[in-house]
């Protein structure tokens, strides 16, 4: 299961060289599986479980400019029993822009505990 959502590059987000400042790309991950997970009830952390990031690794492949739209596809390519993996690909048109894997750990809402995510947030991420 695949999630996909397109991220319109803003002017402040460019650096001097005319591209994507790297940092932002981050913020544009997190915004992506933030948003798919917000498409299971609009509140996944009501059933008591978050993320939070462990890792990320992100490989950059092109430019992508102010007002591009930027196409990121996103996926779970492992789960663990409290982690899962997500693999992202971002795209301008055709062009490769930026792959990455970012590693989650779940927690329990408000101590951050590592808990198990709850099966139906499995199933919803394609788990």
């Amino acid at each position: 299961m695949t999630y996909t959502q397109t991220i319109r590059v803003r002017y402040g987000e460019v650096d001097a060289q005319g591209v994507v400042f790297n940092a932002h790309y981050l913020a544009y991950l997190d915004d992506v599986s933030d948003t798919w997970l917000r498409t299971f009830d609009g509140n996944f952390e009501e059933t008591g479980w978050e993320i939070m990031l462990r890792r990320a690794d992100l490989t950059w492949h092109g430019p992508a400019g102010v007002h591009d739209d930027l196409v990121v596809t996103a996926e779970v390519v492992r789960w663990g029993t409290t982690s899962f993996d997500m693999a992202f690909e971002a795209r301008v048109e055709d062009h490769l822009v930026l792959t990455a894997t970012v590693y989650y750990v779940g927690v329990s809402v408000g101590d951050h505990v590592p808990m198990p995510p709850p099966q139906a947030v499995r199933a919803h991420l394609g788990g």
